[in-house]
């Protein structure tokens, strides 16, 4: 049963939520078929097409809703189209982008909506993100995510915006939150705690993205990235779950063929000769697959990378590729400029570089207020705890 919600919720949510053009009663009619295929596969045992089983079940409640509502005319027609479609079968209408998911993060990526918007509304929608996972991802408190994602299905409601894959000439112009649509699921998915199941759907999108869209680089940038970061992914948290460092990691657990296939899709990208954030993010990430880490030339990609994004975040990720180049106290400068609130990683990132220049107290202290960012469990929080316990052990 989990296995099957976690496979066909995203679809079948795509599926209603394209013909109703309604995604807060597309996802209630498929919470209420599972809510029924939990009572009854025990029972009766699981059908042999779970998805097409939930599609149906899922649209009946629908129809009962509207018909309740009173608001059924004109929408029968359109729920009709459902009866005949299983879970594995191609829309006739979704000749451009065969795939439903794909179709409705176009949808949802209407420029009618803020970017912001349109992130946050896709991941929970299709990734099944929570609003306090999405939240987090957007660094904002949990209550403001929460009333972006009511606002944005209203607009989508009461405006009409067809959750449908726009024309061909459309495509280009709604790529760039699509393609952070599928980074920041593969980012939730890659943890840490890991979760397979979003990093398997990113992998998969991001492909398709490829294909569909070949002349598109930051499409091939996409793809590289998430497929030389995943190339990594057995070797970053131990046996008893404990986060495992970069420069710690067993290399023998490195997937060659994942490696293999994120350069050949970064070498497509840079073919195209139009580099993006995707592309630069995908050589650091191939650089740090080579056997020599090449930090100076990691540096100098997220120095390039920060003036295209203006993130902060980025800047983090500079400051430690600096410190690794040129010194913890050069990193550190750079760290000392930022300000990223309620951000972990960076009292977690000055923690590391105060350790490493055996300022062990202030590293404590940096460590602390780590901690009190941190989410309540998992590897992250066991490896800065065992952090803390060895600066104050130096003291």
């Amino acid at each position: 049963m989990e296995v099957a919600f976690r496979e066909e919720r995203s679809r079948c949510v795509a599926i209603l939520a394209r013909v109703l053009g309604d995604i807060d009663l597309a996802e209630d009619a498929v919470q209420e078929a599972f809510v029924i295929a939990v009572s009854r596969w025990p029972r009766d045992g699981a059908p042999a097409n779970p998805g097409a089983w939930i599609v149906a079940t899922a649209r009946n409640r629908a129809i009962d809703v509207i018909r309740r509502e009173r608001t059924l005319a004109g929408k029968t027609e359109h729920l009709a189209r459902l009866e005949g479609i299983s879970a594995h079968e191609d829309d006739p209408e979704e000749r451009t982008i065969p795939d439903e998911r794909i179709a409705l993060i176009f949808g949802c990526c209407h420029p009618a909506l803020a970017l912001e918007a349109q992130v946050a509304l896709t991941l929970r929608t299709l990734g099944g993100l929570t609003t306090e996972e999405i939240a987090r991802a957007f660094l904002v408190p949990e209550a403001t995510m929460a009333q972006r994602l009511v606002r944005a299905r209203r607009k989508i409601r009461d405006a009409v915006i067809p959750l449908r894959v726009p024309d061909e000439h459309e495509l280009p112009a709604r790529l760039a939150a699509v393609l952070a649509v599928v980074y920041l699921v593969f980012n939730q998915g890659y943890g840490p705690p890991p979760r397979a199941e979003l990093t398997r759907e990113a992998l998969r999108l991001a492909a398709l993205l490829a294909r569909l869209l070949p002349a598109e680089a930051e499409a091939h940038g996409l793809l590289a990235l998430v497929l030389l970061h995943e190339a990594r992914a057995a070797s970053r948290v131990a046996a008893d779950g404990s986060l495992v460092l970069l420069a710690e990691q067993d290399r023998s657990l490195w997937d060659a063929r994942l490696i293999g296939a994120g350069k050949e899709a970064l070498a497509r990208a840079m073919a195209l000769r139009r580099p993006g954030p995707y592309q630069l993010q995908a050589a650091i990430a191939a650089l740090h697959t080579e056997a020599a880490t090449d930090w100076p030339q990691i540096a100098t990609l997220y120095d390039r990378l920060a003036q295209l994004t203006g993130s902060p975040v980025v800047e983090l990720n500079r400051a430690v590729a600096v410190a690794m180049a040129d010194g913890p106290a050069a990193g550190l400068a750079l760290l000392d400029r930022l300000e990223l609130p309620g951000y972990h990683l960076l009292p977690a990132a000055r923690a590391d570089l105060l350790r490493r220049l055996g300022r062990a107290d202030e590293a404590g202290a940096a460590y602390r207020e780590a901690l009190a960012l941190a989410p309540a469990d998992g590897p992250e929080r066991s490896f800065l705890e065992r952090r803390l316990a060895e600066v104050e052990g130096t003291r």
